[in-house]
C-alpha cells in the first residue's frame, strides 16, 4: 500500500489506472495516423521514390488495321505492298522526350527477327501513319539488312508472332541512323518512364 497525503492507493489501484493510460494512449494515436500513415500501395510508391525507380504509367499501342493478337493484314507484309502498318499512342508519360518502336518476331528459327528499328520519335506524333516515319525520327538496321520497315514474311504454313513494342524514353538518344537492336537497347538503359506492346500474327499460305 501506498499513502499519498493520507490518500491510501493499492499497487491493484496504481496498476489498473497504467494500463488505462497506455490503451488510452494508444487508441489515440490509431485515430490521429489514420488518413496519415500511408496505405500498401502508398508504401509502395514511397519505396519507389525513395529507391529512384521509374514508376510505369499506362501507356497504349493500337492500331486501327489489326487488334491484339489479331491477323496482320497482307498489305504490310512480304506478300503485299510491305508497307509499316499505322499506329495511335495513348498514354504518353509526362517527361517523355522521345519514343522508340522495336518490332520482333520470337518464332523466327533464328530466334528474334528485328522487322522494325524506329527511335527518337518525336512525343507529339501519337499516331504514326501507314507508310510513315515520323520527321526527326531515326530508323535503325533491321534483319533483312536495311533501314527500313520489313514486314512478316514467315516461311510458307508457319503462323508466327509479331511483337510491336513501345517505349516512352525520358531522353534523346544519341545514336545515329542504323542502329542496331543491341545499341538501342543498350542506349534505352536507365532512360524508359512506360512501355507496352501490341501482338500481330502472321502466316503465309493462309
Amino acid at each position: 500500500m501506498n499513502q499519498f497525503q493520507g490518500i491510501t492507493v493499492s499497487q491493484n489501484d496504481i496498476r489498473s489506472r497504467l494500463t488505462l493510460l497506455a490503451l488510452s494512449a494508444m487508441l489515440f494515436s490509431a485515430c490521429s495516423l489514420k488518413g496519415i500513415l500511408p496505405t500498401g500501395v502508398e508504401q509502395k510508391e514511397i519505396s519507389t521514390a525513395i529507391s529512384g525507380e521509374k514508376t510505369m504509367t499506362t501507356m497504349t499501342l493500337r492500331s486501327n488495321a489489326f487488334g491484339e493478337g489479331e491477323w496482320v493484314p497482307k498489305r504490310y507484309t512480304c506478300d503485299g505492298e510491305n508497307l509499316n502498318p499505322p499506329f495511335s499512342i495513348q498514354g504518353i508519360p509526362e517527361g517523355t522526350q522521345s519514343l522508340a518502336l522495336i518490332v520482333v518476331d520470337p518464332d523466327s528459327p533464328s530466334g528474334n527477327w528485328v522487322h522494325w528499328l524506329l527511335y527518337n520519335i518525336p512525343p507529339q506524333f501519337d499516331e504514326l501513319p501507314e507508310n510513315t516515319v515520323p520527321p526527326s525520327s531515326q530508323v535503325g538496321t533491321n534483319d533483312f539488312g536495311n533501314e527500313s520497315w520489313g514486314g512478316p514474311c514467315p516461311p510458307p504454313g508457319v503462323e508466327h508472332r509479331y511483337f510491336f513494342k513501345l517505349f516512352a524514353l525520358d531522353a534523346l538518344l544519341e545514336l545515329r541512323r542504323g542502329a542496331s537492336q543491341p545499341l538501342l537497347e543498350k542506349a534505352m538503359e536507365g532512360h524508359i518512364l512506360a512501355q507496352t506492346q501490341l501482338i500481330g500474327k502472321y502466316g503465309r499460305g493462309r
